[in-house]
Parts: structure tokens; sequence; C-alpha cells
């Protein structure tokens, strides 16, 4: 059992230390399934109130780094938002073991490099903003930013994750000039949505805490605004569709086209569901977890629509050869 578990180790050290393509792709989707994560957990501290159950920043609360027995906050929801704050560090750790091992990998890659940087600098951007979400009380434009800056950071993940499996050579179309602005078209037109649902959300029941304050539009205008972008999302995809089909595309364009429209449909079901039950809480976690698999889905489209060409041969390592002994 103890060599299994060393075993482990160090392959887990190899990974990072001494980088194959293949282990810094796997890191590299590790980042991308944090991010998405984060953005899940985010959304359970809203719906179950805990926004402020760790009333201070960066400690839980004034005097304790760790949640502490309070009579004004309950030990659940503390627990809640202390759980979240840890998973933050989580991210961060894995964005850092990314930057290794990018640094690592041979041969360097400047492009791998600059996006596997990015991640560590935009977690910590997000535990700022966090930090201004709970001082200024759960404002819901503040806690907009935080949610926006998840999907801003999955776009470094993403390409650096799609990066990790492909060469250098300069970006070759893989379709059409007019089937390129739809996907492009596509990825705006989603993140749209995603920025229409923190008004939805910023407006509806779902403060973070009972006595926050909400945006005073009226939630019926805001989700028919947020519905309609869905449904313009929709159709594009169902343009791609179309003309990948016509243009007799790569497989892979169409199957990840097919994968978003999929996500899209189950996304919309959900939504009319949630919104007519009165948006239960683990209905609005789930929303927003699908929200990260959509945007994930709508990148990985884009970036399928060109190629890079194969991945860069490491060169070999060189091997000693021993002197001859003198007879």
């Amino acid at each position: 059992m103890a060599d299994e578990v060393l075993s482990l180790f160090s392959r887990a050290r190899d990974a990072v230390w001494r980088p194959t393509p293949a282990s810094m792709r796997l890191l590299a989707l590790f980042g991308v399934i944090g991010n998405a994560g984060i953005i899940a957990t985010g959304g359970a501290v809203r719906v179950t109130e805990s926004g402020l159950g760790c009333p201070e920043w960066p400690k839980c609360t004034g005097d304790s780094l760790v949640p502490t027995h309070s009579p004004e906050h309950p030990a659940v929801n503390m627990a809640i938002e202390f759980g979240n704050r840890m998973l933050t560090f989580l991210v961060l750790a894995i964005g850092l073991l990314v930057f290794v091992a990018a640094l690592r990998l041979r041969p360097r890659r400047r492009d791998l490099l600059l996006l596997a940087a990015a991640q560590p600098l935009s977690v910590v951007a997000q535990a700022i903003i966090g930090g201004i979400v709970v001082l200024t009380e759960l404002h819901p434009t503040s806690v907009s930013l935080h949610f926006l800056v998840s999907p801003a950071l999955l776009i470094f993940c993403v390409a650096l994750w799609v990066r990790a499996g492909e060469g250098d050579a300069a970006p070759r179309a893989l379709v059409g000039p007019a089937v390129r602005r739809i996907a492009q078209a596509l990825v705006v037109a989603t993140g749209a949505v995603l920025i229409a649902g923190t008004v939805v959300t910023g407006t509806g029941p779902h403060a973070g805490d009972a006595d926050s304050r909400r945006y005073g539009f009226n939630i019926e205008d805001v989700t028919r605004v947020h519905s309609l972008l869905a449904w313009v999302t929709v159709a594009l995809t169902v343009t791609l569709l179309a003309a990948l089909h016509r243009t007799n595309a790569p497989r892979d364009v169409r199957r990840h086209t097919l994968e978003l429209f999929g996500l899209e449909l189950g996304q919309g079901v959900l939504g009319y569901v949630q919104y007519f039950l009165g948006v239960p809480a683990p209905l609005v976690v789930l929303h927003m977890l699908c929200a990260a698999l959509m945007w994930i889905a709508v990148l990985r489209v884009l970036l399928s629509t060109r190629d890079r060409g194969p991945l860069p041969v490491p060169a070999p390592t060189p091997t000693r050869t021993k002197a001859p002994q003198p007879a």
C-alpha cells in the first residue's frame, strides 16, 4: 500500500516537474473542472443565504480565519461560505501547478506559458473581488462581477486545455469565413446570456442573504430578456449546424456544435422548469453549473474551427557514454 502511494506521489510530481504534453493537458483539464466547479459552489452559497456566513474578509470573523461559534451566523452558513473560500485556494493551487508545468515543459511553448500564467493571477483577482462582495454586503453589482470573472478565467483555461493538445503552426482555418463569423457571434451571444443571467439572479429571490440589496428591475422583464438572448443563442447554434453540414465541415467541429446544442436544450428546459416552480434552490445551482458547461462548450466550438498542426516533438535527451577504462 505504501509503495502504491509513493508511486502515485511520484507520478503526480513528475506530471508537474517533468511534464509531458499529455500530463500538461491533464493539468489544464483540472483547471477547467476547478473553475467550473467554483461557479456551482458559488451558486450554493447564494441559494442557502450563506453569502455573509463569513461576515469579514480575509478572515471569516473579526478575530478568526476559520468559522467559529457565532450567535448571529448559523454554523451551516459559515461552513458553506468558508468551504467556497477554500475551494478558491484549491483552484489557485491548480493554477500554480499548471504554471510550473508550463514553465518546465520542453520544448517550452510561449503561448502555453502565457495562458498558464493568467490562471493564478485571475484567481487572485477573483479572491479580491470576493472580498469586495463581502465588504459591500453582497451588493448585486459586485456579486455579478464576482460571477463573471469565472467565465472570463475559463477562456484561459479552455484555451490552454485545447492548445496543450495541438501544435504551434500558424492557425489554419477549417471552415469558411462566414461559418467562422457565425461561431464568433455564438460566443458573443452566449456571453450575453451569462451577463443577463447575473441580472436575473441579482433581481430574484436568491440574494445570498435575506437583507442584501437587489436590483430594482421587474423580475419578469429581466427574465424575458434573458430568455430572448437564450433563444438567439439556440438560433445561432442551429444556423451553425446547418452551415457546417452544408459545407461538409470536419467531424470535430460538428461534434462540438452538437454537444453545445444538446446542452442548450437541457439548459432551456431546466430554466423554464425552475421559473414555473418558483426557482427552487437545487435547480438554481444546477442551472449555474450547466451555464458553465455551455460556456466551455461554445469556446471549444470556436477553437475547433481552426487547426494548429501536430504537437511539437520533444528533443531526444542525449545519453552519456562511459569513457573507456584503461587496460
